[in-house]
């Protein structure tokens, strides 16, 4: 616990230097990865018990929220079979130790549900191509694709992949994903960086007969790969746009596209692996042509690493958005493997990548790692990086209409808590204008109102209620509230009305009472407005019409305890009825006033 709290301290020391210092962002994408293959993060073993299975998942979104993470993409088909009931594959044998066999409940919508009650994001992570990592180990069920289709399978070594130059593959795994993206309430489909297989020496891929068979005019191989692989993820994005249209699509590519050279001018100033031309990807091109929400690359490597510098790939990352989204994916596992990535580098590399406009956040890899806390990173995040709350990044492409404005907000003093309540919008069956959640702002004291800075987010509620109960609040000291409403996109809607309470404690708790009266009244001219403050406030005084607009604002200052007059005279008013409104640090009052010429 020593060293915990000795390596806490020096993650805030680095925070705290002007080199550092950064303002939190108000939207920021901030996951992990939760990997099922090999039950490497979940479950963590293939003999748990249903209750186990559930606590453990429990247990991982709890220390992902604490550290602040607002979404994960959890793994749900890894080698051609499903934590899922599906209706084409059988079920992993990460959850009971065969494949085939049921673990008598549905983790997926367990594990959705338990994202829901946090407010969190669930990406559906699917391996597209992948059926087995050894043909010669593999005990697989009756059912599984490389029984039944044997002929869609390609070789590489002892490993087997679907064949993506098939019509049929591409189809086969399409129905796949939209049979989780029709039965259950994702946010998101994801695949990672495998299509085609990472070359190693000895190994050749063999899809002569399919090149022949459906070449579609192409005289190169490797071109003719990379577009098997396009048409793929083009007949994903277009069919979850026309299905689920609120559903989003995004894959995680290896972090080089292509090298820069000077055949390749576009490429990044790297020397390793290429994914355009090594696995057939071309990431760059997915995003040029829209087909993708977002790119999480994966840029596993340190800031000053000569083959693939961290600091060089954030921003070539950044320049190829072309208006979409870049979420970096970041290798949390990869934290004390040496002493390059000692405990500066994350946070650094987290700091490096809310320079650029078009990257909006992270994505780790692995969640294992990430609730080990190595070296304290889960810590530091929670301490500092993710110190406040942030929102969803919008994507004004698929969705930019905010929903409605809540209303009548209102605010209870208690003993030792503020109790917020307020209305929510008129539902609606429009999916994508239905608010799901909402965002309670606070501003202490008489800190001006500013909806941009998380700073003053004092909690996003994780699903539709219309309370909250402010539990964090200081004898004596004035707070105003207000609230938002989100939508499935995280579109924010206009502010709510304002309340403005003192808080305080059982000690010293009163029932303030305000008097407010208006003579005459009716009146022609001028009017006479009284009100008596039991302790000094800060009042707003003001004239509004019979629509709640302000016609006349007649004080905004700070008054002391006591009787109170105001004179307002009318005359630029037309006849009609108005309302007196008084609002202090302890309520407010209102009067109706009619105005006969």
């Amino acid at each position: 616990m020593k060293k915990q709290i000795t390596l806490l301290f020096a993650w805030v020391i680095l925070s705290s230097t002007s080199l550092l210092a950064q303002t939190p962002p108000k939207r920021e994408f901030r996951a992990a990865w939760v990997a099922t293959v090999s039950n490497i993060d979940w479950p963590s073993s293939k003999n748990l018990s249903v209750a186990a299975q559930k606590q453990e998942f429990v247990t991982i979104l709890d220390k992902h929220k604490q550290a602040g993470l607002n979404a994960v993409f959890v793994q749900v088909r890894g080698y051609c079979d499903a934590i899922y009931p599906s209706l084409f594959e059988p079920w992993s044998d990460v959850l009971t130790g065969l494949q085939g066999r049921s673990p008598q409940y549905d983790p997926l919508d367990f594990m959705i549900s338990e994202c829901r009650k946090r407010g969190m994001e669930f990406h559906a992570w699917f391996n597209p191509y992948r059926v087995l990592a050894n043909i010669n180990t593999a005990i697989v069920d009756s059912n599984h694709v490389s029984r039944k289709r044997p002929e869609w399978l390609l070789a590489y070594g002892n490993a087997r992949i679907l064949d993506p130059g098939l019509p049929e593959v591409r189809n086969y795994v399409t129905s796949v994903v939209l049979d989780v993206v029709k039965r259950y309430d994702i946010d998101g489909v994801h695949f990672d960086d495998y299509f085609y297989p990472y070359p190693q020496t000895g190994l050749v891929l063999n899809d002569d007969s399919t090149y022949i068979r459906y070449n579609r005019g192409f005289v190169n191989r490797d071109n003719w790969r990379r577009d098997n692989v396009d048409l793929f993820v083009k007949m994903i994005s277009d069919t979850l746009k026309a299905v689920k249209p609120w559903v989003k699509f995004g894959i995680s590519p290896f972090g080089i596209w292509q090298n820069r050279s000077s055949t390749q001018p576009l490429g990044s100033a790297t020397n390793g692996l290429q994914s355009y031309s090594d696995i057939f990807a071309d990431s760059r091109k997915w995003m040029q042509q829209g087909w993708l929400d977002y790119a999480a690359p994966q840029l596993y490597w340190y800031i000053g690493f000569s083959a693939a510098n961290y600091s060089v790939l954030v921003p070539w990352w950044n320049d190829v958005a072309f208006g979409k989204h870049v979420y970096i994916g970041q290798g949390a596992y990869r934290i004390n493997a040496d002493a390059n990535w000692n405990a500066a580098q994350m946070p650094t590399q987290i700091r490096l990548n809310r320079q650029y406009a078009n990257v909006f956040g992270s994505i780790y890899y692995n969640t294992t790692s990430l609730k080990s806390n190595v070296l304290g990173f889960a810590d530091s995040l929670a301490a500092d990086l993710y110190k406040y709350p942030a929102l969803l990044p919008t994507m004004k492409w698929r969705d930019s209409i905010p929903p409605s404005v809540p209303t009548n907000l209102v605010a209870t003093r208690n003993p030792t808590n503020v109790q917020l309540a307020w209305t929510k919008p008129t539902a609606t069956t429009q999916e994508l204008n239905r608010v799901r959640q909402f965002v309670i702002y606070r501003f202490d004291d008489y800190t001006p109102i500013n909806l941009s800075d998380a700073r003053f987010i004092r909690y996003i509620t994780p699903t539709d209620t219309t309370a909250f109960t402010d539990d964090k609040v200081q004898t004596g000291r004035r707070y105003t509230y207000i609230v938002t409403s989100l939508d499935r996109f995280q579109n924010e809607s206009e502010a709510s009305n304002s309340v403005t309470i003192i808080g305080t404690s059982s000690k010293d708790f009163v029932t303030e009472t305000l008097s407010l009266d208006v003579s005459p009244n009716p009146f022609s001219a001028s009017v006479l407005i009284e009100y008596e403050l039991k302790k000094s406030s800060f009042v707003t005084l003001s004239i509004h019409d019979l629509y709640g607009r302000e016609v006349a604002l007649l004080n905004k200052e700070f008054k002391n305890a006591g009787l109170q007059t105001q004179f307002f005279t009318a005359e630029h008013l037309p006849t009609g009825v108005y309302f007196v409104r008084l609002k202090t640090d302890f309520g407010t009052k209102t009067r109706k006033a009619v105005l006969q010429k």
